[in-house]
Formats: C-alpha cells, sequence, structure tokens
C-alpha cells in the first residue's frame, strides 16, 4: 500500500509534471488567458507573460496551446533549454514549428520561407502562433533584435506572427536589450503568487482531480502550507506530496500542523 490507496486517491494529486486536468483556472489565470487569446486575435504581435520561479508560466503556456484550436489558429509551443542559442537555430526551430517545407541553411533564404508560409498561414484565415517558454535564457541583442524583424512582417489587419513570451523577471532586461521590441509589447502579464484564500481552493481542486472529496488537509495545516510556499504552485505541490507521504508513514487520516512543520523542516524551508 502507498498513500494513494491509504487516503483513497487515483493518482498524485500534486505532482510538480504539467498536466492540464490539473489545472486551476484560478481568477488571475483566467485573466491572462483572455488578454493573451486577445492579443492574438486582434494580431498586436508580442505579449509577455513574467513570473518567479514555479508561479505557473509553464503550466500557462500549456494550457495557451490547448486553447488554440487547430482550424483557427496554426499555433507551436518552442521552450529554450539553453543559453548559447544562435538566431540560425532560433530561426530554424520557427520554420519547422510553423510547417516550412524548404529548410535553407542561408537565413536570407529561410527568412524569405518563413514570411512565404506566414503568408500561407494567413490567406487560410488562421492566425500564427509561437509560444515561447523560458525567453530570459536568450540573452543576446542579436536575437532580440531578429524578433523585432520577424514583428515588421505585416498586412493590414495586424502583425502576420503573434508571439507570446514567458519567462522569469530577468525577461525585462532581456526585452531591454533593443529597446524598440521593447516597445511593440502589447500585453503584459505579472503572475503573482497565490493568497492563502487561493492556496486552499488550490489544494482541494488537485485532490477532488485525483478522486478525492474528503477535506485531508486541517485549515491550520493549509496556513502553513501557505507560509512555507509563499503562494508558489511549485511549493505548495512539493510540500502537499510530501505531507501526504508523511501522513500515510504514521497513519494518519488527516494532514495536520505537525506533519507540515516536519515536512518544511526536511524540505529546508524551516527558515
Amino acid at each position: 500500500m502507498d498513500y494513494l490507496e491509504y487516503y483513497k486517491l487515483s493518482e498524485h494529486p500534486f505532482s510538480n509534471v504539467v498536466d492540464s486536468r490539473f489545472y486551476y483556472n484560478s481568477q488571475q489565470q483566467s485573466e491572462a488567458l483572455t488578454k493573451l487569446k486577445y492579443a492574438i486575435d486582434t494580431r498586436k504581435g508580442l505579449a509577455v507573460v513574467i513570473g518567479n520561479i514555479g508561479a505557473g508560466k509553464t503550466t500557462l503556456a500549456r494550457k495557451m496551446l490547448e486553447e488554440l484550436d487547430e482550424e483557427h489558429y496554426e499555433a507551436a509551443l518552442l521552450v529554450i533549454i539553453h543559453s548559447s542559442v544562435s538566431s540560425e537555430w532560433l530561426f530554424k526551430k520557427f520554420a519547422i514549428q510553423l510547417g516550412v517545407r524548404n529548410l535553407s541553411d542561408n537565413k536570407v533564404e529561410l527568412l524569405s520561407e518563413i514570411y512565404k508560409r506566414l503568408h500561407e498561414i494567413n490567406e487560410t484565415g488562421k492566425r500564427a502562433v509561437v509560444l515561447m517558454d523560458e525567453v530570459q535564457m536568450l540573452n543576446s541583442r542579436e536575437i532580440m533584435e531578429e524578433f523585432r524583424g520577424l514583428l515588421n512582417m505585416e498586412m493590414p489587419e495586424g502583425k502576420m506572427v503573434n508571439f507570446i513570451f514567458f519567462g522569469l523577471p530577468d525577461l525585462e532586461q532581456v526585452l531591454s536589450l533593443d529597446e524598440p521590441l521593447k516597445q511593440r509589447v502589447a500585453i503584459r502579464i505579472r503572475l503573482t503568487a497565490y493568497s492563502e484564500e487561493s492556496t486552499k481552493d488550490y489544494i482541494t481542486h488537485r485532490l477532488r482531480v485525483a478522486g478525492c472529496n474528503d477535506p485531508v488537509f486541517t485549515d491550520k495545516a493549509i496556513s502553513l502550507i501557505f507560509k512555507y510556499s509563499n503562494g508558489t504552485p511549485r511549493l505548495i505541490n512539493t510540500i502537499c506530496d510530501n505531507a501526504l507521504l508523511e501522513g500515510f508513514l504514521f497513519k494518519k487520516t488527516v494532514i495536520d500542523d505537525s506533519i507540515i512543520k516536519t515536512v518544511a523542516i526536511d524540505l529546508g524551508l524551516e527558515s
């Protein structure tokens, strides 16, 4: 037996793997999606989502991608995994994601093919959307200038391609590398930490999705989870997962504040 069976859960409710089934549509997330959809539908060109580590940027990016149905949008999600990305690599990734068939190694020719493909997409009535996660890693003036060049591709209705950048607060400094690009940001969203009430709703929501409608965590426990996590979703998940394991090991039917204190010490969060 593990804690799933003990607490009558069908699956782990607090995994930090992004799973849209566990998406918590808080007021903040709902408003962010509405603003991003507006930016895309009105062809604004560039929207930016900024948040601290674990604030839910990647989750929001995946949810946004799901919301863009293939009938009306040609959408792709690109995750930057290292800082040594060249503009050539980036352009090729864009081209592949957008369905460009002739992938030239010559940047000028590749740009021409991207332009043609964007024109094709827009001719069908669709909107081209590229969502990019961890953009703060692209700490390059050259790349920021390249983005500005892509945003110069326009038609009477607006921009031919819409970018949505997701990143840490450092993204502000990266955008500042090219002031004209920074001025092109049409929508700027800042994800903030959850309140204590939202933290409780978030925990309840994830337990419910995992098949449990019982109040597993006491109110005092949730208050401490909020305190130790500062309302950061990723940390909430980590604390709750460890607390359920601890509760199972000590055969506790509910998770109280003493268990949260123990978990906080184990995770180095007590200070």
